[in-house]
């Protein structure tokens, strides 16, 4: 795509500092990190949403942030890291290119996710939402 930003950085028409690279998988700094040591993982071809995008793509930008999630923990020295994929503007999605934050966690950085758990009505309400969901994956 040639007004996507990301795959201007894969094709090296925007700078970015590189953290990981293989034939699929390109990983390099967030520019507005949550905390500061934050990366994007993307497949290097153009992929959006997850559910268009590729199995076997998708497994190594796993294996990727996991690899990715080490090197936090041992480099930088954070004691935890939250992966995250975000889809579609309701979710937060910024870049429409599929892509994995993995950010490192510090105890005392501070950082608080805006969490604000729900209540089903009663676990009818909630069976219902599931059989939805089954009938989707063709599981009854």
């Amino acid at each position: 795509m040639s007004d996507c930003i990301f795959c201007k950085i894969v094709n090296k028409e925007i700078p970015a500092t590189v953290v990981y690279e293989s034939e699929e998988v390109l990983v390099f700094m967030d520019i507005g990190p949550i905390i500061k040591g934050h990366v994007l993982v993307i497949p290097k071809k153009h992929y959006d949403p997850v559910t268009e995008t590729p199995d076997e793509i998708l497994a190594e930008m796993h294996l990727t942030a996991k690899k990715i999630a080490a090197a936090q923990m041992n480099g930088l020295g954070a004691d935890g890291v939250n992966i995250m994929q975000n889809n579609g503007k309701a979710s937060g999605q910024e870049v429409e290119h599929i892509h994995i934050h993995v950010i490192p966690r510090f105890n005392n950085d501070g950082h608080h996710w805006n969490w604000n758990p729900k209540v089903y009505n009663d676990f009818e309400e909630m069976n219902d939402l599931a059989e939805k969901l089954q009938k989707q994956l063709n599981y009854e």
